[in-house]
């Protein structure tokens, strides 16, 4: 699949439709600049604060690594929500313009204060030392800290979903041979432009705040963010602004409406007491989740009176297109669930567990605690081309694959490498922990052990072979089983995903830490990773990912041939039936 064909569908079927401006002298490729920075520069700042921000909740807040741990998943849950949140608003009243100009100010806003709880004593608590000797943060300390972690998560909520489409409203659709190629350039250079602010995020901020504070590591996000904001604004004069369409969410909201309210009619036998769109295929709406099948029965013919044939109520009245959309989206949902365990909660334990090892990578350079996820960024930028240029050709040579592995066997390929990656991570934290004790450390969490960092390495390699396989494959999942006019939440699927993955660490994390200390025992997860036992917590991942790739497995099963395969098995009986009738005559 040609990934930015597909975008350009669906940024021209969803949300908006085109205004007049675009052939008055606006939009156009002058006005990238203005959208890829603004973009860029948002996720440089946002994702450049949060590989360290475990280390400031606790050395600056006095939090236990469990509490910390929690407010970070809930914050990169929050961010992932309201980009849902912040699409619809897009789509549905106020345009894409209007929500990333809001969401640019209110990151600029979280930022400046997150910068001042750095810049000013008395927005913090004070510690002694690294994860000892802490007071607990007032109730005024934790509603600013709080306050700004949610403007970064509005702005973020409304930037990212929006900024893409936004981007791809400022190219004139006109029907040439031409037309396809400025879209896809920016979406070459919009995706390799966010690449390289990952990057930028996850090395340079973070060695920033690791060396020279976090009132200098705050404060560039900060300024960046205000780079962002204001480049944007000034580019509106020559935007071209698409007015607010439909929303794909209110329709499939109005299908579950309308079914309650239809809920004790009878389906019918006729078709024609389903309503149809005039340009649609759908007769009838399929067997399968028939209580939905209600919404789209013609219960007042006289609602069917706007002259284009659309119904003059859409909240009493659904059409069979409308409940055959959420239909399919409810199918991928068992698969989607299978994603939720990607993560859970290792890469903050990470941040900790590498500020007590040796990170001296050469001469006095030092590794920053807080970028390892750069190496899952650096191998699945390995991953990815290398899959595609080298081994999709040697499994059509070989083996007769000319697509390469299909999407559930990629799904299934980084279910595996997450279960390698969090048996590894038992292990290495099993040796670090080990070592900590032999050295005399137990008591002592601050204390450096004679143990390199690069053994942590292994095990965010195997996750960037995960993330190589397992997300592509899902989304290209969503694209084969929903339908291509509204292929757009296939995307809004996997940021469901991301949060959900946030909230179940969560509540994995909430649940270990109160089992496992009671009666007064150290808990696995306690602040002092050398007393706890996070070791343990990593088998219970591994244990949990194993049970959750049979889970897959049985998800396989239970949606049977995958379509192209029902395609291909459809023709090979045809051709052979062929064949069966040829030989009398041959």
């Amino acid at each position: 699949m040609d990934s930015s064909g597909a975008a350009n569908d669906n940024l021209l079927e969803n949300g908006a439709s085109w205004s007049s401006e675009s052939e008055n002298g606006k939009g156009g490729l002058r006005t990238m600049p203005f959208i890829i920075v603004n973009e860029c520069l948002e996720k440089v700042a946002s994702y450049g604060i949060m590989p360290n921000m475990i280390v400031y909740l606790m050395n600056g807040y006095g939090m236990a690594i469990v509490d910390g741990t929690k407010v970070m998943n809930t914050w990169s849950a929050m961010s992932n929500m309201l980009s849902i949140f912040g699409a619809f608003l897009s789509d549905s009243y106020f345009g894409r313009f209007l929500v990333i100009s809001i969401g640019s100010f209110s990151s600029l806003l979280g930022l400046t204060i997150l910068w001042l709880t750095a810049m000013i004593p008395e927005l913090r608590t004070s510690c002694e030392s690294f994860m000892l000797d802490c007071s607990s943060a007032t109730a005024i300390q934790l509603a600013v800290l709080f306050i700004s972690m949610g403007l970064i998560s509005i702005g973020a909520g409304c930037i990212r979903p929006c900024s893409i489409a936004f981007g791809a409203d400022q190219l004139t659709i006109r029907e040439t041979p031409k037309n396809g190629r400025p879209l896809d350039s920016y979406f070459n250079w919009y995706y390799t432009s966010i690449a390289l602010s990952t990057v930028i995020a996850l090395s340079v901020i973070v060695y920033i705040q690791e060396n020279l504070g976090w009132k200098i590591g705050f404060g560039v996000p900060a300024a960046l963010m205000f780079i962002s904001a204001v480049s944007f604004i000034l580019g509106s004069p020559i935007y071209v602004k698409a007015k607010p369409g439909h929303s794909l969410l209110t329709s499939f909201v109005q299908v579950v409406v309308v079914a309650i309210k239809n809920r004790k009619l009878c389906l019918p036998d006729s078709f024609d007491q389903f309503y149809q769109e005039c340009d649609s295929a759908l007769l009838v709406p399929t067997d399968s989740l028939r209580c939905l099948n209600k919404a789209c029965i013609i219960r007042n013919p006289e609602t069917l009176s706007n002259p284009n044939g659309s119904v003059l109520d859409p909240w009493s009245q659904c059409t069979v297109r409308q409940v055959e959309s959420l239909k399919s989206l409810l199918r991928v949902l068992p698969m989607w669930s299978t994603g939720i365990f990607m993560i859970a909660s290792q890469t903050t334990f990470s941040t900790v567990q590498a500020n007590t090892m040796n990170r001296t990578l050469f001469g006095t350079f030092k590794m920053p605690a807080g970028s390892f996820n750069l190496v899952i960024v650096i191998t699945v930028s390995i991953i990815i081309p290398t899959y595609d240029r080298v081994m999709v050709p040697l499994l059509a040579k070989y083996m007769d694959i000319p697509r390469g592995f299909s999407c559930r066997s990629r799904i299934g390929i980084g279910l595996l490498f997450v279960c390698a990656s969090k048996a590894t991570s038992a292990v290495v934290e099993t040796m670090r922990r080990k070592t900590a004790i032999e050295e005399g450390f137990e008591d002592q969490p601050n204390a450096v052990i004679h143990m390199s960092v690069l053994w942590l390495v292994p095990e965010f390699v195997l996750l960037g072979f995960a993330e190589g396989f397992n997300p592509i494959g899902q989304v290209e999942f969503f694209y084969t089983y929903i339908p291509k006019s509204m292929s757009s939440f296939a995307m809004a699927l996997f940021t469901l995903q991301l949060a959900a993955v946030d909230i179940f660490g969560n509540l994995l994390v909430s649940i270990v830490d109160k089992i496992t200390s009671v009666g007064g025992n150290e808990s696995w997860l306690s602040t002092n990773i050398n007393k706890g036992h996070l070791n343990y917590y990593y088998a219970l991942l591994t244990c949990l990912s194993i049970l959750n790739y049979f889970y897959f497995l049985v998800i396989c099963w239970a949606y049977g041939p995958a379509p192209e395969q029902k395609l291909e098995a459809s023709a090979r009986k045809e051709e052979e039936q062929f064949d069966y009738m040829e030989l009398p005559t041959s």
